[in-house]
């Protein structure tokens, strides 16, 4: 059974910081393809930052430049360093984990993260 994990979330000021982390069970972890996703309210989930298993990045336009996504196998844990946070980052967070070669994707149940003054 894997199990995915987050935690950090919170509330915090425009201009402010927050690490999320996402700690996974169950499975071999450098096989994973490891993704944070996010859901406002009344939107739709959407991809914030992937690292696959081989370490290849890929971000959204709005984070690029503000969140930085990294993975440590021998902790089999995900981070997400969000800086910079806006307003519209409020969100609830989710981790993703998507195996190889048999391809399942499994979730977190969220984190709410909350920018607000």
């Amino acid at each position: 059974q894997v199990r995915l994990v987050e935690s950090g979330g919170g509330l915090v000021q425009p201009g402010g910081s927050l690490r999320l982390t996402c700690v996974v069970s169950g499975s071999i972890f450098s096989r994973l393809d490891m993704g944070w996703y996010r859901q406002g309210p009344g939107d739709q989930r959407e991809l914030v930052a992937r690292i696959s298993r081989t370490g290849g990045l890929t971000y959204s336009d709005s984070a690029k430049g503000r969140f930085t996504i990294a993975r440590d196998n021998a902790k089999t844990t995900v981070y997400l360093q969000m800086d910079s946070l806006k307003p519209e980052d409020t969100a609830v967070y989710y981790c993703r984990a998507d195996s190889w070669p048999i391809e399942i994707t499994y979730w977190g149940q969220g984190t709410q993260v909350t920018v607000s003054s």
